[in-house]
Order: C-alpha cells, then sequence, then structure tokens
C-alpha cells in the first residue's frame, strides 16, 4: 500500500492526507458530541431538536456562501473550510462557558464541514480518470472510514483509560484540521466558478434537487434520532458509541469500494433504490425493537440498526456520480452540489424541528415511522433515475 501510495499523483496524494486528518478529527468529535452535550448542558429531546438549527443552518446558507467565495478554486476553498473548521472547533472546546455560547461556535465549527462538503465529491471526481468517478469516491470514503475508526478508537480508549476530556479533544483536532488546511491549499488549482452560477436553478437536475431534498430528511433521522435514542432512551456512555462508529467503519473500509464499483456497473438507480428499501426497514426497527424484543435484544438490534445506517449512508455518493454524468457543463457539478447541500439542509432542518416535537409529545417511536415514510417516498423517487449515456459529460483533463 505504502509503495502504491508514492507512485500516485501528487494532488491525490495530498488530497488522501488532507481529508485522512480531517476524518480523524471527524471521528473523535461525532463519537463524543452527544455525550459532550449530554454531560455539560443537561439538555432535554427538544433543545437537542432545536440545536439542529444553528448547527444545519450552514448547510441552508450554503449556496449564498458559495456565490460569495466563487473566485476561488475548488481547493482553495476546501482550504478555507478546513481552516474555519478547526477554528471552531478549538473555540467550542475552549470557551464553551454556556449552551447559547457554545452554539455561536457550533455555527463557525458546522459552516466549515458545509462548505467542504459538496467540494469533496466534486474534488475526488476531477481527480478520477472517465468512467472511473463511482470507484473513486468509493476507495477514498474506504480511507476516510479508516481514519473515523482511528478518530473512533482514540476517543473510546481515551475516555475510557487515560482520563481524556472533551476540551483536550476538541482543541487537538481542531490544531490538526488547520495543519491539513495547508495540505488542500498546497494542491494545484481546481476548477473555478462563473459568477452568480452557483444560484442558478436548472429544470435538467430536478430529479437530482428531490433527491437530494428527501435525503436530507433522510440523513437527519440518522444524524440527530439514531445517537440520541441510544444516549437518552438506552442510556450508553461516549465509548458504548464510539464502539459502534468503529464497527460500522470497519464495515465501511470493504464494503464502500465495492459500492463505487456497483455504481460504475450497475448505475445509480439500483443502489439509491436500494438504500430506500434497507433504510424502511431500519426506521421500523430502531422505532419499535424495545417493544417487540426484550431489553438486552432490543438493545443489541438497535446497536446493528446503527451500524447498518451508517454503512447506508455512504451510499450517497450515487448521487453525486449521477450529477456528473448528466452535467451540462463541467463547473456545473461542484455548482448543483452546493445548491443540493443547501437544499438539502433545508429540509434537514424541517425534519429535525418535526422530529423533536413529535418525539417530544409522542415519543421517539414517531419519529422512526417518520424516517420509514420519508424512504418510502425515495424509493420510488429513485426508480425515475433514467440516464443517457450520450449525454454524459465528457471531462478530458481528469487525472488517474
Amino acid at each position: 500500500m505504502l509503495k502504491k501510495f508514492k507512485g500516485i499523483d501528487r494532488d491525490i496524494k495530498l488530497f488522501i492526507l488532507a481529508t485522512f486528518i480531517f476524518s480523524f478529527c471527524s471521528g473523535i468529535y461525532d463519537t463524543m458530541f452527544n455525550n459532550f452535550l449530554n454531560d455539560n448542558f443537561k439538555i432535554n429531546s427538544l433543545q437537542r431538536t432545536l440545536l439542529e438549527f444553528p448547527r444545519e443552518l450552514p448547510g441552508v446558507l450554503m449556496v449564498f456562501v458559495a456565490a460569495l467565495l466563487f473566485f476561488l478554486n475548488t481547493r482553495k476553498l476546501a482550504a478555507l473550510a478546513f481552516s474555519i473548521t478547526g477554528v471552531g472547533l478549538i473555540l467550542m472546546g475552549t470557551l464553551s462557558k454556556s449552551y447559547n455560547i457554545m452554539l455561536v461556535w457550533l455555527f463557525i465549527f458546522s459552516l466549515g464541514q458545509h462548505i467542504f462538503l459538496p467540494l469533496n465529491s466534486s474534488i475526488v471526481m476531477e481527480l478520477s480518470e472517465k468512467g472511473n468517478d463511482g470507484r473513486r469516491l468509493g476507495q477514498i470514503q474506504s480511507l476516510k472510514n479508516i481514519a473515523v475508526i482511528l478518530g473512533a478508537f482514540f476517543v473510546s480508549i481515551g475516555f475510557k483509560y487515560i482520563g481524556l476530556n472533551y476540551k483536550t479533544a476538541m482543541v487537538m483536532s481542531g490544531i490538526l484540521i488547520i495543519i491539513s488546511s495547508f495540505l488542500i491549499n498546497s494542491m494545484s488549482a481546481g476548477v473555478t466558478s462563473k459568477k452568480g452560477s452557483h444560484l442558478k436553478f436548472n429544470k435538467k437536475y430536478n430529479l437530482y434537487y428531490a433527491l437530494t431534498s428527501l435525503y436530507g430528511m433522510r440523513k437527519q433521522i440518522f444524524i440527530t434520532f439514531a445517537p440520541w435514542a441510544l444516549v437518552t432512551t438506552f442510556h450508553k456512555p461516549v465509548y458504548y458509541i464510539a464502539n459502534l462508529i468503529i464497527i460500522g467503519s470497519v464495515v465501511g473500509i470493504f464494503v464502500q469500494p465495492y459500492v463505487g464499483k456497483i455504481i460504475d456497473t450497475y448505475g445509480e438507480r439500483v443502489v439509491l433504490r436500494f438504500e430506500a428499501l434497507v433504510f424502511v426497514f431500519v426506521c421500523i426497527l430502531y422505532g419499535f425493537a424495545p417493544t417487540w424484543f426484550p431489553k438486552d435484544i432490543a438493545i443489541l438490534i438497535v446497536s446493528a440498526c446503527y451500524i447498518s445506517d451508517q454503512t447506508l449512508m455512504s451510499l450517497g455518493i450515487a448521487r453525486a456520480t449521477y450529477i456528473k454524468k448528466i452535467a451540462e457543463k463541467k463547473e456545473d457539478i461542484s455548482n448543483t452540489l452546493s445548491l443540493g447541500l443547501s437544499i438539502d439542509h433545508f429540509f434537514a432542518i424541517s425534519v429535525a424541528l418535526i422530529g423533536g416535537l413529535l418525539w417530544y409529545k409522542l415519543g421517539y417511536k414517531a419519529v422512526f415511522i417518520l424516517g420509514a415514510i420519508i424512504s418510502l417516498i425515495n424509493f420510488f423517487v429513485a426508480k425515475k433515475i433514467n440516464i443517457n449515456t450520450e449525454d454524459v459529460l465528457v471531462v478530458e483533463d481528469s487525472k488517474a
């Protein structure tokens, strides 16, 4: 592996190193965030839901941020995103004297994260060979999973055995992310968008907009309510969540390269319909396992659902490869991904608020019933994907 790494293109090498560090730090943050909230601020389920507004608002604003920073190419913009993320995480770890102040730092941290989200797929596809986008995205995602495993393992061991605390973990992660921004900044120039191009809707991409809307709602069920159920309903500590993330990431290492190959071979429709159908059953088990099974068995089932859910998230690369295949111009790829991210997060915030109210009024089962309904709709929408290979954009200057 080391020999292969030395022989690959310099830009790919820098991108792999930078995203590996970023994913390692994300593994640390994601593993401990819900416990950080519960241990430091003692918030209830409704407050946890309302927190999603400042955390996801940068995603809604992403299209405007991208339009404002149109003059930066994709690599420079990614470097800026890493710097903002790192600063936000350091501030969150050191200056969160109250819940409301913490929300300000969370917004800054989340802004950096959301600037990078569409750029990740866009840059990978810039570096991919024609017809090899899914495989390359799967490979990068697999490497990111290794990094997430290491981050989660670091939290699991650190909190359980060596007295690691939230402040130290966040500051260390923030510094590492800032360092990785220099690696991204050292890459050659990427694609630069035209002024105002981020704000344009294109009717040709309506199906992509619909898919990303449904994904935003489905994703929020996993990000917000699944771990919150484990922490508050089943009273699981931080290292238990860390272990689930490690297991899910290990599974992802082996699964995700094949996901890319399946996308390249069988197409996005097959993958996205499979994702939607499986998530229907995952949501049903999330909601009803505690009623249908003894407590110990229910915990195992819900934990298995969490791992399955985490693995399913990797299938989202099919939406990125779909937009590349139908893009009219090269710059449309990153622009549409940015606009899609804003649409995704608008619906994600909506579901977070609705789901929080459902949980507060009717209990957590209602949230997962909603998730099953959303995913069932997604199953039928994905059926409409029909790519004419003659319309696929040819990227002439891509790299192996």
